[in-house]
């Protein structure tokens, strides 16, 4: 019996940006099942709940050659060791845009590798035109009235205006 490979991509995803999709879109190579775990953080201050951000995962997904790749997305409230777990993971898989990220990267990794030595890290880095995007600078941007539309799908960019005039600010 052929076994499942299953990984678990995590964040908070507030906004998903393109840099995002693109490690979602490789990442669907390596395995047989991606988990993408929201992470629910309030102390990031977050822009969408975790449910919109779910919702918008989702939305996002379609455009998204799986590769027979079976894909879900859930919000987690827990350590990452025990999500992983809970999900059947063996791998998870982040993202890394910069020197800064692998600083951060290889710290947790050595946290990780202590609560669950049988999950391995993967790092993927971001493809050429999606070093530089954070979601915290999409939103900064769009805050202050720029325009963050390059940086994310044009679903979520409505999704973003839609949230700045709800909040009575940013998007013209």
């Amino acid at each position: 019996m052929a076994r499942t490979l299953v990984g678990v991509y995590p964040g908070t995803f507030d906004p998903v940006t393109n840099g995002h999709l693109d490690i979602i879109s490789r990442a669907v190579r390596l395995v047989d099942r991606l988990v993408i775990g929201i992470a629910a953080n309030p102390f990031k201050g977050p822009m969408f709940s975790v449910e919109e951000r779910v919702s918008m995962l989702y939305e996002e997904l379609e455009a998204i050659d799986k590769d027979g790749t079976e894909i879900e997305v859930r919000p987690f409230r827990n350590l990452l060791t025990d999500f992983a777990r809970d999900a059947g993971a063996t791998m998870i898989v982040r993202g890394l845009r910069a020197v800064s990220d692998f600083d951060f990267e290889f710290q947790m990794v050595g946290m990780n590798a202590r609560l669950a030595p049988d999950i391995e890290i993967v790092f993927l880095m971001a493809s050429e035109g999606n070093h530089f995007i954070a979601s915290r600078l999409v939103k900064e941007i769009a805050m202050l009235g720029g325009d963050a539309s390059k940086f994310v799908s044009p679903n979520v960019a409505r999704h973003i205006a839609t949230r700045l005039k709800e909040m009575g600010s940013g998007a013209r």
